[in-house]
């Protein structure tokens, strides 16, 4: 018996809207992309992969050899009763180093780029699902000030964790939003699956939209 499987309808028309919060016009996706097929699976390994690279592989512990001190045999060989030992650094003595420690390594590993653009386009469909994308036409500030983002915010009706996605981060808009912990700016050019899995919504400029999904193709 086959499993009926339902569609999703993605609303691929999103409006445009200038920084006091009015459309301004329609930017229209590709409906064979943005089609609302998202693969949970998908982007949990890819954003376990994003986060292993991430991951400092700085720890380290010292082996016996590393550890000052022991070098002089503690007792002579034979005669005493006792173990015999070469050094008062072996791993079972106190002070002495320590057997099959960490050692500073290299967490981070890749997948395919068909599987890293996949993801990205898994979670762009369900934020269109979710209707959390909100395209602008160009987002600057006159002034380095967070009032100003904060008022763009405002006007958008945008709240919580957002993403901003820009054709090219300006100094004063990063500057004015250094103090907005719930408020990510990244160029659109450089964002990824996990960047927009970690955000509730995305504020992306409507040239940046259109290059992303140019670049999804």
């Amino acid at each position: 018996m086959k499993k009926e499987t339902k569609e999703i309808k993605v609303n691929t028309r999103l409006s445009v809207y200038d920084l006091e919060g009015k459309e301004t016009g329609i930017v229209q996706l590709d409906k064979e992309l943005f089609d609302g097929s998202v693969n949970k699976t998908l982007l949990y390994e890819v954003k376990k992969m994003y986060e292993a690279a991430k991951h400092r592989g700085t720890s380290k512990s010292k082996t016996r050899g590393e550890v000052s001190g022991g070098g002089v045999k503690p007792w002579r060989q034979k005669g005493t009763g006792r173990a015999r030992v070469g050094s008062s650094r072996n791993p079972l003595w106190r002070h002495g180093g320590t057997a099959l420690g960490p050692k500073p390594r290299d967490y981070s590993y890749s997948m395919p780029k068909k599987a890293v653009r996949k993801a990205l386009l898994s979670i762009l469909n369900a934020r269109l699902i979710e209707e959390a994308i909100k395209p602008v036409v160009k987002l600057e500030v006159k002034e380095a000030k967070t009032k100003e983002v904060k008022k763009i915010f405002s006007n958008l009706k945008l709240e919580g964790k957002t993403l901003v996605a820009v054709d090219g981060v300006s100094l004063n808009l990063k500057r004015a939003a250094r103090n907005l912990k719930e408020i990510t700016i990244k160029d659109g050019r450089n964002i990824n699956a996990r960047d927009v899995l970690l955000n509730g919504s995305l504020l992306i400029e409507k040239d940046a939209l259109e290059k992303l999904a140019e670049r999804l193709k």
